[in-house]
């Protein structure tokens, strides 16, 4: 469990030395998405399992896909540009906040109780007091400029929240192994950002092999290895015990922020992250409710492919 939070919660970390040695945000979605296919797809083989078949699951996956991978990873890169790798993990870690508030608007989870409502409130306010927006401060300590670096972060945790939404209607039971089933959606995601690069041609300054090294890392480890390790820990510590993981992502990558990319850290944003972390285990369920789980990240810190059902509280 240690490693793996250590793996998973590093993905912000990457992200930004990627972005400060030349790479742009499409291109580390891409070779993000790309790398961690790779991994997941010889581990799959090694495991004998097959790729799914049938256009219809294929279709499934591609929206799957986008909301999960090849959408937040990029609005993940984005936000990370002007927002410190530790507050970005604890946006990240919004993600079940907004599952709660789509599932009231859906109507599929009716607990309007006051422990659920006032940890969904809590969540929000830690968020707001990281960033103070009505007072002034860099983006990269956590402190003010809530601008669009933290909005992208946050539309990041609301697209894994959606695809958790929709991954749980439709391919919930497909009959396809998991470790396939999440080569499959990587791979289509990796596909997706690769149209997308066209557009975004001539926007990068160039990149070095720093940046190289640490897309790698991001791809290989804390995108297509960390997936392996939560279906582990899901095996055998079971559903409660992988969501455990999801609390110490921004704990990992505020830490790992603050030592290796020696971004401040103030009193008033611990406690805004302690707030959040509290936020979200409010508003869980009594009962432990089965999700689909990912890599992410990122997510994040390293949010991506879904794992069999489980509750997270990342990307």
């Amino acid at each position: 469990m240690a490693v793996l939070a250590l793996l998973w919660g590093s993905g912000f970390l990457w992200t930004k030395l990627a972005l400060q040695n030349g790479l742009t945000p499409l291109q580390i979605t891409v070779a993000r998405s790309a790398l961690g296919a790779a991994v997941l797809l010889l581990l799959a083989r090694a495991a004998r399992q097959r790729l799914p078949r049938g256009g219809a699951i294929w279709r499934r996956l591609a929206v799957a896909a986008f909301f999960c991978n090849a959408l937040p990873f990029f609005l993940a890169a984005l936000g990370v540009r002007t927002v410190g790798s530790g507050p970005a993990g604890v946006l990240n870690a919004t993600t079940p906040l907004w599952s709660l508030l789509i599932g009231f608007a859906l109507g599929t989870d009716r607990g309007w109780h006051p422990r659920r409502l006032g940890g969904l409130l809590l969540g929000f306010a830690g968020v707001l007091l990281i960033f103070s927006p009505w007072q002034g401060g860099g983006p990269s300590s956590g402190s003010g400029a809530f601008g669009w670096g933290a909005l992208a972060l946050l539309g990041a945790a609301a697209s894994y929240a959606v695809a958790f939404t929709y991954m749980g209607r439709v391919l919930a039971d497909t009959g396809t192994a998991p470790l396939a089933l999440s080569a499959a959606q990587l791979t289509v995601a990796a596909g997706l950002g690769t149209l997308a690069l066209p557009a975004a041609a001539g926007t990068t300054d160039g990149f070095n092999v720093r940046a190289l090294a640490a897309v790698t890392v991001l791809g290989v480890v804390s995108t297509g290895l960390t997936f392996h390790l939560n279906y582990r820990l899901i095996a055998t510590e079971g559903a409660t015990g992988a969501a455990t993981v999801g609390y110490l992502l921004p704990v990992v990558s505020t830490g790992l922020g603050a030592l290796v990319l020696d971004e401040a850290l103030s009193l008033r944003a611990v406690t805004g992250m302690i707030m959040v972390l509290a936020g979200v285990v409010l508003t869980r369920p009594h009962r432990a409710r089965q999700r689909p789980a990912t890599l992410a990240l990122p997510a994040p810190a390293a949010p991506a492919p879904f794992a069999p059902p489980t509750e997270r509280t990342d990307r």
